[in-house]
């Protein structure tokens, strides 16, 4: 069988990510955004993997891209008589030569630094298996389903008419309680997950349904790594400031010892 010759039952990739049904057109822009979206995010080994995981039963196809950047997308998919999320990281992504230190110091036991489309993947699995680890503390996340390559497959956070918003763009009714709900789950991924997640902030928090719900925890730490301490200070540090601007007087100082910051070693923990 060539390189792009397809079993019958298997998806045919192109036909995954722009269908030709009807309905998968309702929330799609002009053809040129699609070809677009193909273009950036879907090189063909992308597209075989997307036709395997559906093949695997992880979802039926793509419905629409829910939010986008330089290290990948994240789309809404059919699952049944639900929703999935897919997160596809860019194969050709830059970013990977600025990552911190305490985040390349995991990725460098699986691979090499210099094998990018590696790193990629070790990434990839990397969010899957912190995710795991959070789910098992109940700490209020995407659930991973599955992973192959440069693709997760989890809980979609939102309903049938899109995503749920960031944080920081979200309407907030009742600021002290968003507070106290993050106090809750940063304090289980910390005390339950033994985990800091390293670059928390109201950019990479979604609200849904008047609670928060973290993502984007690849780069997630023990909370025994030498580091520990001084990014949780960093991540409540940008929490602090934008609760204070919707009237929650709280420092970072108080939001560290409210999780359990204190517990950590390190020159934070002792602020």
């Amino acid at each position: 069988m060539s390189p792009r010759s397809y079993q019958p039952g298997v998806p045919r990739p192109t036909d995954v990510v722009l269908p030709s049904r009807k309905e998968r057109f309702e929330d799609r822009r002009v053809d040129g955004t699609q070809r677009k979206l193909l273009d950036e995010f879907f090189d063909h080994s992308t597209l075989l993997t997307i036709s395997r995981l559906i093949t695997q039963g992880q979802f039926d196809s793509l419905d629409f891209p829910v939010a986008t950047g330089k290290e990948g997308g994240v789309f809404r998919a059919t699952y049944a008589d639900g929703f999935r999320a897919v997160k596809v990281y860019r194969i050709a992504n830059t970013m990977f030569r600025n990552l911190p230190m305490y985040a390349m110091e995991e990725l460098r036991r699986e691979t090499s630094a210099r094998n990018f489309g590696g790193l990629i993947f070790a990434w990839t699995r990397r969010e899957h298996t912190i995710l795991g680890r959070m789910a098992d503390a109940k700490v209020r996340s995407p659930t991973p389903y599955g992973h192959l390559r440069n693709v997760l497959v989890m809980d979609f956070i939102g309903n049938a008419e899109g995503g749920a918003p960031r944080l920081r763009d979200a309407e907030i009714d009742d600021p002290e309680a968003v507070y106290k709900d993050l106090v809750e789950q940063i304090g289980r991924m910390v005390r339950d997950a033994k985990l800091v997640h390293g670059d928390l902030s109201p950019f990479n928090t979604l609200l849904f349904e008047g609670k928060v719900v973290l993502i984007d925890v690849a780069q997630a730490v023990s909370v025994k790594h030498p580091e520990a301490s001084k990014l949780l200070s960093r991540d409540l540090d940008h929490y602090a400031k934008f609760l204070s601007r919707l009237g929650v007087q709280v420092t970072g100082e108080e939001f560290f010892h409210a999780v359990g910051g204190d517990r950590l070693k390190g020159p934070s923990s002792e602020r």
